[in-house]
């Protein structure tokens, strides 16, 4: 079972990012779904993500300030993150990080989608 783990304090976007996995992700997985990246520090460890969802612009803790802490142990989600934000030093930042993957637009759309789940798509043909 694929585990993703999405962050962001909108729940609109929360809830349009889970509904377009649900629906274009043919294998079965789990939505771990936090509005604050402090409620999910305290359970991503146990989740072992292999997806993660992040936004940067949050009250409380960032994105950012969630990348400095996070340090999976058994684990190495593929960390993508999904901002509003087009501000070029976001983006400039965001791939110092070596555990970011790629810098994500709001809104999540189908073709990100089957670019980093593709390889669990069923092949239709």
């Amino acid at each position: 079972m694929i585990k993703i783990v999405l962050i962001d304090d909108d729940p609109i976007s929360i809830f349009v990012t889970e509904k377009l996995i649900q629906r274009n992700i043919m294998q079965p997985c789990k939505v771990f779904s936090f509005d604050n990246a402090m409620d999910a520090l305290k359970d991503i460890y146990h989740i072992s993500p292999d997806y993660l969802f992040l936004d940067l612009n949050m009250p409380e803790m960032t994105g950012w300030d969630f990348l400095e802490i996070f340090n999976p142990v058994k684990s190495d989600p593929e960390i993508y993150i999904l901002s509003s934000s087009v501000d070029e030093r976001d983006i400039i930042k965001a791939n110092q990080y070596e555990q970011v993957k790629k810098y994500l637009s709001k809104p999540l759309i189908k073709q990100y989608i089957n670019l980093i789940f593709g390889k669990y798509k069923e092949n239709l043909s």
